[in-house]
């Protein structure tokens, strides 16, 4: 298995119990996690050698991120310590018409004021064969975003695959100035993941869909797949296509496309829903995992998605699934029965 390597924030979520709402609760439970890290955890779930790159406060509170991250087998040799705090996010579970909800409270955490000096990004990237980060690591700091830059440059210099996964956020910055810092990083770019609108709102790219309408018809992003990889020479343009019925209810599916053929996987209907928080850094371990051991890219989305149906049905941020697990569930066994 590969050496893989994620960038990025891991934050300690704090939610209420079930479906309740933050006004009526009187304690909230601590469930670790944040995107590279949870896409982390996945890949060493499939038998990679997962490392996660951060920096966490020295003291206990910083500890129960780090040891969440070691309970299922990602390396964190290359967390640094130090600062003043972990950064945290507040997240409500939504029900039916009643939509899921997340307040940041993550301002000057640790990784946020990293300096380069915390890292060593050359011998962070000897021997490994992919590395990994998302559109909100830059989107946490300047600083955030100068590190993620070196990342790239050491990944790049020792020929490491490098993916992304656009992750827009509009609570941590402007369209504007998510386009300004991720455009000039996606030359280092091979992968890129995302939905229509992280392609419209990190990179300017709009696709041909009625996403708000719930409907996502593939054939709308055949041009802006076919755009993206003209501009920015990507091996893989990777989407994820999902339906929203309602916060219980969504449809899944994915489109690939590697410059020669597109690829659209089966479609899942999640109902219920247990937490969708995590299920696009699922679907980005899947693919990781597949494009690393499948022979085809069609097999390699098919893992993905499957993974990341099955991540719905899993509280917390982390999917805690096997490979066996997710292929039953790619090869057409989705019935839940009861194994005995």
């Amino acid at each position: 298995m590969a050496k893989i390597v994620t960038l990025g924030e891991i934050m300690l979520r704090l939610s209420p119990e079930g479906n309740d709402r933050f006004i009526q609760s009187d304690h909230f439970r601590i469930i670790p996690g944040g995107g590279e890290a949870n896409v982390a955890v996945s890949l060493a779930n499939y038998g990679h050698e997962a490392y996660f790159v951060s920096k966490l406060p020295s003291h206990e509170i910083g500890q129960i991120a780090v040891n969440a991250l070691r309970r299922y087998g990602v390396n964190t040799q290359y967390i640094s310590r130090g600062g003043e705090r972990v950064g945290l996010y507040y997240a409500e579970t939504g029900a039916s018409m009643r939509p899921s909800k997340v307040i940041y409270d993550r301002a000057h955490s640790s990784i946020a004021e990293a300096e380069p000096s915390d890292f060593d990004f050359d011998a962070i990237m000897e021997d490994a064969q992919w590395f990994h980060w998302s559109g909100i690591t830059p989107a946490i700091s300047d600083k955030a975003a100068e590190l993620t830059r070196l990342a790239c440059e050491a990944a790049k210099h020792h020929g490491v695959t490098i993916s992304v996964d656009l992750n827009f956020r509009k609570k941590l910055w402007t369209s504007e100035k998510a386009i300004s810092v991720m455009r000039p990083l996606m030359k280092y770019v091979d992968v890129c993941i995302g939905n229509e609108e992280d392609a419209q709102l990190c990179l300017g790219f709009k696709p041909d869909a009625d996403v708000e309408g719930g409907k996502t018809d593939a054939s709308g992003y055949y041009n802006i797949f076919k755009g993206m990889m003209q501009e920015f020479g990507f091996q893989y343009v990777v989407s994820t296509l999902r339906e929203s019925i309602s916060a219980s209810n969504n449809g899944w599916k994915a489109l690939i496309y590697n410059g020669k053929e597109f690829y659209e996987s089966k479609h899942y209907d999640i109902n219920p829903i247990i937490d969708r928080v995590g299920g696009g850094d699922s679907f980005s371990g899947g693919l990781i995992h597949g494009l690393l051991t499948k022979e085809t890219q069609g097999e390699a989305l098919e893992f993905a998605v499957a993974a990341s149906a099955l991540k719905h049905t899993i509280p917390g941020d982390f999917n805690l699934v096997s490979v066996s697990e997710v292929e039953s569930l790619a090869g057409g066994n989705a019935n839940g029965r009861v194994q005995r």
